[in-house]
């Protein structure tokens, strides 16, 4: 593959990048790939889940980003009578003015924190399809576009099941990555406890960028190039997914688009304007681990899509250096 240089736009990008990274830090301790993959979702224009047990740092992740962002913000905490037109908006009878007036639900935001998503039942959850594929609302046959950037950041509780409407295939399919935050180190931990001491460290955050600015890095990484042969890499690894004899659902076209995106976002914050098979790995786990269905077979075996995906990187030929 052809080397490029790093001319100062790249640099500009990576540091703004940084930043974000850095402030995030802040607050998060000791989760820096995961933050480091919640920003390139973020520039690539995808949406992100956070799974994971209470009280690892779910929602203050979510919190901390859009800090580090002068941007707006809107937490909807997902329930089982929340509807739908609280998250869209609805259309309203004025008096005065002898019309029908539409109210912006809360979906109508720069970044959208969607607190223990799967509380809220399949009609709520299916509200979100057309937000977060086409960035757009319609109620009442009436379109209303949402802004750039526009980012959904859910969180849910995986072994709490009681009361909860499992995320359908459709509605997964539509976040770009999926991330467990994980418990700290125990000096990690250690840390944080000093870090509370003095009050909250999220209220000490104060913005590194704006929305305009990430609307500019969005701009920026759709321009880094990807060799066919990468593309082609991509290709094969998502089609390896729906040979596998121990998946029963492989991954889908939007899944390779997805990959791409994610690929062009994170060689960028590498300073970089070109993608390298090892951004296509780094991403494969997190991209198709919540896409993917495993079959029963597999599941009473051990086997989780994780380790599943893990094999058929080490299965799947990388392109060499030189490919065009």
């Amino acid at each position: 593959m052809e080397v490029r240089e790093r001319p100062q736009e790249w640099q500009r990008f990576a540091a703004r990048f940084r930043a974000i990274e850095t402030n995030v830090e802040r607050v998060v301790r000791g989760k820096h790939a995961e933050i480091r993959l919640a920003l390139v979702a973020m520039v690539a224009e995808g949406h992100l889940l956070i799974e994971d047990v209470p009280g690892v740092g779910k929602t203050m992740l979510a919190k901390a980003m859009a800090r580090s962002i002068d941007c707006s913000f809107r937490r909807i905490q997902f329930t089982p009578d929340l509807l739908p037109t609280d998250v869209t908006g609805v259309n309203v009878f004025n008096q005065e003015q002898r019309d029908f007036e539409f109210k912006p639900g809360a979906i109508f935001a720069n970044i959208v924190l969607g607190d223990e998503i799967n509380r809220a039942s399949p009609k709520t959850q299916s509200a979100l399809l057309e937000c977060m594929e086409e960035r757009q609302v319609t109620v009442d046959t009436e379109t209303h576009p949402l802004g750039t950037p526009f980012m959904v950041i859910a969180t849910q509780n995986p072994i709490e099941h009681e009361g909860t409407y499992p995320l359908p295939e459709a509605q997964l399919d539509r976040f770009m990555l999926r991330l467990s935050i994980g418990y700290p180190s125990n000096e990690v931990e250690a840390d944080i406890l000093a870090s509370h001491t003095s009050g909250q460290p999220l209220d000490d955050i104060e913005p590194v960028t704006d929305a305009p600015g990430v609307a500019e890095m969005i701009e920026q990484a759709r321009t880094v190039h990807v060799a066919s042969s990468i593309r082609r890499y991509i290709v094969d690894l998502v089609d390896a997914t729906r040979q596998h004899s121990d998946l029963y659902l492989g991954a889908s076209p939007r899944a390779s688009i997805m990959i791409l995106r994610a690929s062009r976002a994170l060689a960028a914050s590498e300073e970089r304007d070109y993608v390298t098979p090892d951004d296509v790995k780094a991403l494969v786990v997190p991209s198709l681990a919540h896409r993917v269905i495993a079959t029963a077979d597999a599941v009473m075996s051990g086997r989780s899509p994780g380790v599943i995906l893990r094999e058929v990187l080490a299965d799947v030929t990388v392109p060499v250096a030189g490919s065009p």
